[in-house]
């Protein structure tokens, strides 16, 4: 097994065609804070996140993942990931260098085996955050991220073999077979999941809040805002986790969470779950069925940036 020197998940990158809405609504209805901006450009930042964003938005003509940048503790681990990447046949958009976003750093990035841009960074300079208030229902932080992949056998063979990530656990159906697989690089049960879905894109962005009673309140505020809500509020079985799914103005799917089970990575046994049954999908039996109405709006539309790196 590769050894694991990624310590955690830090941002994930969007391309937007109206930025201003996009804005708008991530540092309203959502909760996010704009920590740094630019032109075209608005770096958006979880109040009890110690990372300097958790969200970057670009203007762009076409919609898609920018980017997903994960974390090591040294500059001597970046350079050691970029040449075992290298070696190993995998593009690197850029060699490691000092970073020109905000906290610096350095860094590299690189194409995954679908033509996602994934960025490894080290000593990037620690926001100053706060803890988060009893009642406050903002994002603590982000807590993962899952894609869409057309071949995620492979996708998660590119991960595991090349980063490191271990599978926690895996959801199936009985016709359909492999789902979902939940891959961690630290305690938390999953930083990354890999869903199976007809073209590559983002299935969700995922945001902690502080706890069950501020993951309910802003669940129920954007409900009062108007914001679409796809799925929820509920637990899933695999990490335990509660779940409220929302749609960003661009038809992303965007998740409220909180309670995301931490594993002990030396006695855990991934397991395979049968999520056409209810329990699994949803422990508690709020939220509305899991159909396929919810499966479609978490597709997404095709990702137009594979293969093909942000501009900045």
């Amino acid at each position: 097994m590769t050894d694991r020197l990624i310590t955690h998940l830090r941002h994930v990158d969007l391309a937007v065609p109206d930025l201003a809405r996009q804005q708008d609504f991530y540092t309203g209805a959502w909760g996010l804070a704009e920590e740094h901006s630019d032109t075209g450009i608005s770096f958006l930042a979880a109040e009890g996140s110690p990372e300097q964003y958790v969200v970057r938005l670009r203007q762009a003509d076409d919609k898609r993942i920018d980017l997903i940048a994960f974390g090591v503790a040294t500059p001597a681990d970046v350079d050691t990931l970029a040449v075992r990447l290298a070696t190993a046949g995998v593009t690197l958009v850029h060699e490691p260098r000092v970073l020109d976003t905000p906290g610096a750093g350095y860094g590299f990035r690189f194409f995954d085996n679908e033509g996602r841009t994934i960025e490894i960074s080290a000593d990037v300079a620690i926001r100053a955050h706060r803890r988060i208030e009893e009642g406050e229902s903002v994002p603590v932080r982000l807590s993962h991220v899952v894609i869409n992949s057309a071949d995620p056998e492979g996708t998660r063979a590119f991960y595991e073999r090349h980063l490191g990530f271990r599978l926690s656990d895996t959801l199936m159906h009985p016709r359909m077979g492999e789902m979902m697989y939940f891959l961690r690089i630290n305690a938390w049960h999953h930083s990354l999941a890999i869903a199976r879905g007809p073209h590559p894109s983002l299935h969700h962005a995922s945001f902690e809040l502080r706890g069950l009673d501020e993951y309910m309140r802003g669940t129920g505020r954007l409900l009062r805002a108007g914001v679409e809500k796809i799925w929820g509020p509920g637990r899933h079985l695999a990490g335990h986790n509660t779940f409220s799914y929302f749609l960003d103005p661009h038809g992303n799917t965007v998740e409220y969470t909180t309670e995301l089970e931490q594993v002990d990575e030396d006695a855990w046994h991934p397991q395979l779950h049968d999520f056409s049954k209810p329990e699994v999908s949803d422990q508690w039996g709020t939220a509305n069925a899991m159909d396929e109405f919810v499966a479609k709006k978490s597709f997404n539309d095709p990702d137009k940036g594979l293969f093909v790196a942000p501009p900045v």
